[in-house]
């Protein structure tokens, strides 16, 4: 890696640590209740057009697809389970999505 791609990748982290804490803060504040009808409100919506997400099981990966947008969300940890994916997997995963 070239120093100023170090460079970039430690003040990115950076700025990523120091929104994570904001927002924390702010998720503190909020009440056990509020938080709840938040949840129920955004769960399995679309984060970019807000209408339900369609949610596919492939190689034991939950993978959200939008119904309206065709948005392709992932939870936590399922980002690095397909980028394990052999190249024959990834290609038959994005086959899943592909517009017939």
């Amino acid at each position: 890696m070239k120093p100023s791609e170090r460079e970039e990748e430690h003040f990115v982290r950076m700025e990523f640590e120091k929104r994570k804490k904001i927002e924390e803060e702010k998720h503190k504040k909020l009440k056990a209740e509020e938080k709840k009808k938040l949840k129920e409100l955004h769960l399995m919506r679309c984060p970019k057009c807000g209408m339900e997400l369609i949610e596919i099981d492939y190689r034991r990966i939950k993978i959200d697809k939008c119904s309206e947008c065709e948005g392709i969300w992932l939870d936590a940890g399922e980002l690095e389970a397909v980028s394990r994916l052999e190249k024959t997997g990834l290609d038959k995963l994005f086959g899943v999505f592909k517009k017939q």
